[in-house]
């Protein structure tokens, strides 16, 4: 154990002092600056930087900037011990990276085009390379055997994620998107950032049509920005093109977000546990882990429409493990600590006070290792922490209620509290050992943890104060909070001792019989924690197994699909090109989903800033046929009311014929201009 502290010790150490050694050299550095050749170089990063984003964009192939803005951070930072390591850093930089800069592009006349965005990024990042002389280096032959566990989870996960959509064209896909109506919320904010060109924070006025007020003002628009810019360089293009394909792709980016939140979880749990953590150790920890995300509930933040949580989730998990255990150099540990706070607080504010506990943490336990530049680093970070709170500062300034919003409800994803309580244990127990308290992740994790139930129990108990329960922010806290504590079995499994053996047999049983027990323990703790059975029947061939019980595979079964489908095909392949003004549907008795698609489709006209005024649709109960009494005249009283609302004439779609001939004779005596059309749904 003492030889795995100085272990872990020496690397963190000695990536340190490389990175430093090529960043603190000032006498050499100023005179290169000063050479012919080293102006060259620079002058030909810079014509790459330029020339590749607008010869990409010609070809109509701008996707390939995103594996070349991967590659070129990859190669210029110094962190991480291995390819898949180096790759998600790159990657959580490249966000930062993205989300940062999109303050600029949100202002300057070219929006979010791709080539001179990416041009800028390119020309920053290599600048930056250069004036610190970095050369490109890559850890290709770093490969570690849990790297097939981490990729082994995003594929499983891909494939039941991806399934209820999986080969069906656009119009078939509206059952899995419409789930709940917070998607058309996120879509509106996907679909205006693209029509404005950047942050709605930065263009309120012009976004007022497209989102519902105050969205523009005060909803987290890190993680819509994110994913309109890669958008734009899959599609070469700023233009969103038809909505509904636009909807589509934008659905499939979100099953991306937590494919990869699923896999970042258990890459973070790792890289938490260090060097130290090898073997079948590894295995059992990211397989134990990867049960866990399968089998969460956390499957449904999908089917919920929480999207921008997803991928705020997803930046926490990777912030939580690179401050855990910087394994870096004072560089790379500026611009993770800042990234972190920016990505998190652009994504889903209310996580960034858990990006703020440990900083302060890590800040406090390695004081001694920034002793010498602290001031730099203090500053580098603030500033950080500058840009980061811009989103927020808009919000409080506006007349948000904070605290209102504190309070109120929602659809809740219930967080295991016994898994929760028992992991976050099992990681305290773990670290409060003698030996491990001396590994400075270890202190850092555990005051991380112990700031998070603190968070939890002031939050908690400010609810309990204010609306007496528990409600939607305080189970967001959770989900996060169960986040970490899954990041923090990588340092349980410090628990477990290594294989033993002689030096002579040291070499066959790190080819052998490490990876079988590796693969035995895997597949045994998939069973006892994911519930697979292997093909394996259950009791007597009639109960379900706990696998095929859990909510990724009914999703998977499309089980939690909306029953509004139908509906909102035959709106985007029919009614939605013979609509003038707002769209009003009643292709149900159902209030709700009279109103749910009515908010969908504004969403295709780009009109969902008019959705407030429609709001009445929830009480109109007719469309599908002809209610009776008192139903027909308590709605046609409220369909009077939302048609007078509308800013020009709307039209009203009618599932049932006699029902719009009534419709259309009532609204007449009413003096409710309208266009009342028949639009049968079928069945």
């Amino acid at each position: 154990m003492w030889f795995d502290q100085m272990e872990e010790s020496r690397i963190m150490a000695h990536q340190v002092m490389s990175t430093e050694s090529a960043r603190t050299a000032p006498p050499e550095r100023r005179e290169r600056l000063g050479s012919i050749g080293d102006l060259r170089i620079l002058a030909a990063v810079l014509a790459v930087s330029w020339i590749l984003p607008f010869a990409a964009n010609a070809l109509g192939v701008d996707w390939v900037l995103i594996p070349v803005l991967l590659a070129v951070i990859a190669c210029s930072i110094r962190a991480g011990g291995g390819l898949l390591d180096r790759l998600v850093i790159a990657g959580f930089l490249t966000c930062g990276a993205v989300m940062t800069f999109g303050l600029v592009a949100s202002l300057w006349p070219w929006g979010l085009d791709p080539a001179p965005f990416s041009a800028v990024l390119l020309s920053v990042i290599g600048g930056a390379a250069w004036w610190g002389g970095r050369k490109p280096e890559l850890p290709w032959r770093s490969f570690r055997g849990s790297d097939a566990i981490i990729l082994a989870t995003g594929a499983l996960v891909w494939h039941y994620i991806h399934a209820p959509v999986a080969g069906k064209p656009v119009d078939d896909r509206f059952g899995s998107i419409m789930t709940i109506e917070d998607r058309l919320t996120h879509f509106d904010i996907f679909d205006t950032i693209h029509r404005v060109g950047g942050y709605l924070f930065l263009h309120q006025a012009a976004s007022a049509s497209s989102v519902q007020a105050p969205t523009q003002s005060v909803y987290p628009q890190g993680s819509h920005f994110l994913l309109t810019w890669v958008d734009t360089l899959m599609r070469s293009t700023t233009a969103l093109g038809p909505t509904p394909d636009a909807m589509s792709r934008y659905f499939t980016y979100v099953l991306v977000a937590y494919t990869l939140l699923c896999m970042g979880v258990v890459w973070a749990a790792r890289w938490v546990g260090g060097p130290r953590l090898r073997g079948w150790r590894a295995a059992l920890v990211c397989t134990a882990v990867s049960a866990a995300m399968l089998v969460s509930p956390l499957a449904m933040l999908v089917p919920y429409a929480f999207d921008s949580e997803s991928i705020g989730l997803l930046l926490l998990a990777v912030s939580i493990a690179l401050l855990v255990r910087p394994a870096m150099g004072l560089v790379e540990y500026a611009l993770v600590g800042c990234t972190a706070l920016i990505t998190v607080a652009y994504c889903y504010n209310v996580y960034a006070v858990f990006v703020v506990i440990v900083l302060l943490a890590g800040l406090l336990v390695y004081r001694e290792r920034f002793r010498d530049h602290r001031i730099a680093l203090y500053v580098s970070l603030a500033v950080g922490l500058a840009i980061a709170v811009i989103p927020s500062a808009i919000m409080v300034l506006s007349d948000f209620n904070v605290g209102a919003q504190a309070a109120e409800g929602g659809a809740i994803i219930p967080v295991p509290r016994g898994q929760m309580i028992g992991v976050g244990v099992l990681v305290l127990v773990a670290a409060l050992g003698a030996r491990n308290l001396k590994v400075g992740p270890v202190r850092v994790l555990v005051l991380t943890i112990l700031g998070m139930v603190g968070v939890l129990a002031v939050f908690g108990a400010w609810q309990l104060h204010a609306v007496h329960h528990l409600s939607y922010y305080f189970e967001k806290l959770a989900i996060a909070g169960f986040i970490m504590c899954l990041i923090g079995i990588g340092t349980a499994g410090y628990l477990l001792r290594p294989m033993a053996g002689s030096r002579r047999k040291a070499g066959i049983r790190r080819r052998v019989a490490e990876p079988l027990l590796a693969i035995g323990i895997s597949l045994s703790v998939l069973s006892i924690l994911g519930g697979i059975q292997w093909g394996f029947p259950s009791t007597n061939n009639k109960l379900p197994s706990a696998w095929s019980q859990t909510d990724l595979a009914q999703w998977s079964r499309g089980e939690l699909n909306s029953k509004v489908g139908g509906a909102a095909r035959a709106f985007v392949t029919r009614d939605m090109y013979r609509v003038h003004g707002p769209a009003l549907t009643l292709y149900s008795n159902l209030g709700y989903y009279n109103w749910q698609l009515t908010f969908f489709a504004q969403t295709m006209l780009h009109k969902a800033g008019m959705v407030p005024l429609l709001d009445d649709m929830l009480k109109v109960r007719m469309g599908a046929s002809w209610p009776q009494g008192w139903e027909y005249r308590d709605s046609i009283a409220e369909l009077v009311l939302v048609v007078k609302a509308c800013p020009t004439p709307p039209t009203v779609l009618v599932g049932d014929e006699a029902l719009a001939d009534r419709i259309r004779d009532d609204l007449r005596k009413d003096r409710a201009e309208a266009t009342v059309l028949f639009a049968p749904v079928g069945h």
